[in-house]
């Protein structure tokens, strides 16, 4: 037995163990989509889930594929981000943080930690609280 296919294994029942934890049956499906998303802190949108499975020659439908994003969202390991009114993007990483949105690409990168300070939040609304800030500073490429 090489070491890719003891990896390959290692890796499958984290993922496992982890959807599991959070309340998730890990269906091969469930757990082939959460391969692509934690395989290290990225944000992605479903049709380019689809297209990295695609690439493994997996073949999930569109609705599949939402469905789990959404569960995964709801279940908090992953964070949905509205970007625009065509894009939603998934965040694997689920830590408090800010992001620039470049026009034109859709991408999102993510800003360093600390590297946004806020001296004071406006008023709240009567009967709120604050549950987090998170900035989206939407940038463009130069011509």
């Amino acid at each position: 037995m090489d070491a890719a296919n003891v990896t390959t294994r290692a890796d499958r029942k984290r993922i496992a163990d982890l959807l599991e934890t959070h309340g998730i049956h890990p269906t091969a499906q469930r757990s082939r989509i959460a391969e692509v998303l934690f395989a290290r802190e990225q944000h992605l949108t479903a049709e380019q889930v689809i297209l990295l499975l695609g690439k493994d020659g997996i073949r999930v439908s569109k609705a599949t594929v939402y469905n789990t994003l959404n569960l995964f969202a709801g279940k908090g390991l992953l964070k949905a981000l509205s970007i625009d009114r065509e894009r939603s993007m998934f965040d694997s990483n689920t830590q408090p943080h800010h992001h620039f949105h470049i026009e034109g690409t859709g991408e999102l990168i993510d800003v360093p930690p600390g590297a946004i300070e806020f001296a004071r939040l406006p008023a709240l609304p009567p009967g709120t609280e604050p549950v987090g800030v998170e900035v989206v500073i939407r940038v463009r490429r130069r011509s």
